[in-house]
């Protein structure tokens, strides 16, 4: 298990984990632009709120992307279901 050094809106982070450096460095890069875009939009906004609209945000970008993997697998399935009959 590594440590990465990172910084999110400034402040330094040692991150311990058995991920890549790299994979962790894009994380926290990825947390810190979206917390950079809340606050964009609401300046006045303190850390605590401004970390929860950004983890919403991300929830928000994860259920979609899980919805829309589901709907493919889905359309996978039949889709194989339906060249699998057609050698029965």
């Amino acid at each position: 298990m590594g440590s990465t050094e990172v910084y999110i809106l400034g402040q330094k982070y040692t991150i311990r984990g058995d991920e890549p450096e790299e994979y962790i460095r894009e994380l926290a890069s990825f947390v810190d632009r979206k917390l950079k875009e809340v606050y964009s939009t609401s300046p006045n906004i303190t850390p605590v709120k401004a970390s929860i609209l950004a983890a919403l945000d991300i929830a928000d970008e994860l259920y979609k992307l899980k919805n829309e993997q589901e709907e493919l697998t889905k359309h996978i399935a039949e889709k194989t279901d339906t060249l699998v009959s057609l050698f029965d």
